[in-house]
């Protein structure tokens, strides 16, 4: 095992090369979202359809800003009630990423991870100037993700150009499941794809979020 995991991530992404990482639900899989030559070589590697979007690991609502991602005050309202954890916001980002990232429109998925590990590593890459690097799953298309330690290794195998997997002792397994993904780039929220957040917490939210505060 590598003596400090997250310097060697940093190194794979800023070659161009691809990298594997547990979030809270299921591993994933990050290549530099801003390089032509990285998404292709996940989209390779994957055998993925180019013309699916890809989500982007974030640090948080910060973060976004910087980017350039719109989150208004509905967005917002997720944001605080939901991140870091299991919930992907869809909204306009004005950022170039690679072809292949945002999908019409400059919609990208921002993902912001509570599995330790995930958090650090996107703090670690965003302090060295490098990615944000993708937040897709990690399996080859058509595959189960991977949930597991042993499936993300089986995944990543030892093949050049495989994805390095960044991994520490005593590391939490991720609880299966995915997020919730969730469009706030209109005038009323959609919910794109059911997850660990239900839909009923997410109205829960979004209903105070219209309401406002209680008077005083």
């Amino acid at each position: 095992m590598t003596a400090d995991p997250l310097l060697e991530a940093a190194a794979r992404v800023r070659a161009e090369g691809l990298i594997a990482y547990p979030t809270e639900t299921i591993y994933g899989l990050g290549a530099d979202a801003r390089s032509a030559r990285a998404v292709a070589a996940l989209q390779a590697w994957k055998g993925r359809d180019a013309r699916q979007p890809l989500s982007i690991l974030v640090t948080g609502a910060q973060m976004c800003e910087t980017l350039g991602c719109e989150l208004g005050p509905t967005a917002r309202s997720l944001v605080a009630a939901f991140w870091p954890g299991p919930l992907t916001l869809v909204t306009r980002c004005r950022t170039t990423f690679a072809s292949g990232v945002a999908g019409p429109g400059g919609r990208v998925g921002l993902r912001c991870s509570s599995h330790p590990l995930a958090h650090a590593l996107a703090l670690r890459l965003a302090d060295e100037g490098l990615g944000p690097v993708t937040a897709t799953s990690l399996n080859r298309s058509g595959a189960q993700p991977a949930r597991t330690r042993s499936e993300a290794r089986a995944a990543c195998g030892e093949d050049p150009g495989a994805p390095f997997l960044v991994d520490l002792p005593g590391l939490e397994e991720p609880r299966g499941g995915a997020s919730t993904v969730v469009d706030a780039t209109g005038d009323e929220p959609r919910i794109l794809r059911q997850g660990v957040i239900g839909e009923a917490a997410l109205h829960a939210v979004l209903r105070g979020a219209r309401e406002g505060p209680e008077p005083q």
